[in-house]
């Protein structure tokens, strides 16, 4: 894994607790369907209960302030007798204001109650959250981007599968040379499919969460592409600067290039950086996760 060769489209994807992955020559995270017992998902069991967070963002028209917005927020909204309890209440850099809470139920009425009061002061948007995807391991070749949507219910009658309820991503071939399938769903299809497996075909094939990070081939750091990134070059082993073709430093010497970046700006709070950027074990890599989950509509 560590000496794996970088390609152009670099995907880290959260491991699995039943199973060991690997990283595919695209990028992509290749992980061995579990072995026995019963099947935990990564998304419910790698940091426990999912915290999720509901957002609502306010942006104030013509010349207010971010300030302004808050005060008349506060001035106006009583969250106490709205038994509402507010996770997040601050200005954002792009000049809006972030209210966050526990479920979609608070935000939906915080979100009635500032249109009503504040009129049309500040611009309100409730932040929608991301359809879960899954990935399908062992496909048969039969199976293609085409036809998946039409062979799923047709094999699987008793999930009662309408139009829409899945929505084919990609497919791609492991080092293995098998073939996964990742698919996007809603909320209630996921919790109905990922206690079951899947019939495809000739095959029983198995699902898993699919929560994948973008990491830059050039820089090594996470949430871009080398497409859009103005850094220099990066080896994702050593943090060095320069390729990972070029890399002699031993195990002992890698350093992760996010976690030091972390570790920079934060002084107070550093974390491990004795690794390199492809450990799936990477605290940034499990903290940019955790966010991912925390968004997701799962």
């Amino acid at each position: 894994m560590e000496k794996w060769t970088a390609t152009p489209s670099v995907r880290q994807v959260a491991p699995s607790l039943t199973s060991s992955p690997g990283l595919t020559s695209s990028g992509t995270a290749d992980t061995a369907p579990p072995t026995g017992g019963k099947k935990k998902l990564f998304s419910e069991a790698l940091c426990g209960k999912i915290e999720a967070r509901h957002k609502l963002t306010v942006k104030p028209r013509h010349s207010h302030s971010t300030d302004e917005i808050k005060r008349l927020i506060k001035s106006k909204i009583d969250p106490v007798n709205m038994k509402i309890g507010i996770r997040t209440f601050k200005s954002l850099k792009n000049g809006n204001v972030l209210i966050e809470a526990d479920s979609k139920e608070e935000i939906e009425t915080l979100n009635s109650q500032i249109r009503d009061i504040c009129g049309d002061q500040p611009e309100i948007n409730v932040q929608k959250r991301r359809n879960p995807r899954l990935i399908i391991y062992n496909v048969p070749d039969a199976v293609t981007h085409e036809n998946a949507e039409d062979i799923m219910p047709a094999q699987n009658p008793d999930l009662k599968l309408q139009k829409g309820d899945i929505k084919i991503k990609f497919i791609f071939k492991t080092k293995r040379n098998t073939t996964n399938l990742v698919v996007e769903v809603n909320e209630q299809t996921r919790r109905q499919k990922v206690q079951n497996k899947l019939n495809l075909e000739w095959m029983i094939c198995s699902i898993d969460d699919y929560v994948s990070v973008n990491r830059c081939f050039k820089c090594s750091r996470n949430n871009h592409r080398h497409t859009e990134c103005k850094s220099e070059e990066t080896c994702p082993l050593c943090a060095g600067k320069h390729k990972l073709k070029e890399c002699t430093a031993s195990r002992a010497e890698y350093k992760c290039t996010n976690c030091m970046t972390y570790n920079k700006y934060n002084q107070n709070r550093c974390i491990n950086a004795d690794h390199s950027s492809l450990d799936t074990k990477c605290p940034n890599l499990h903290a940019i996760i955790a966010k991912y989950k925390q968004n997701t509509d799962y």
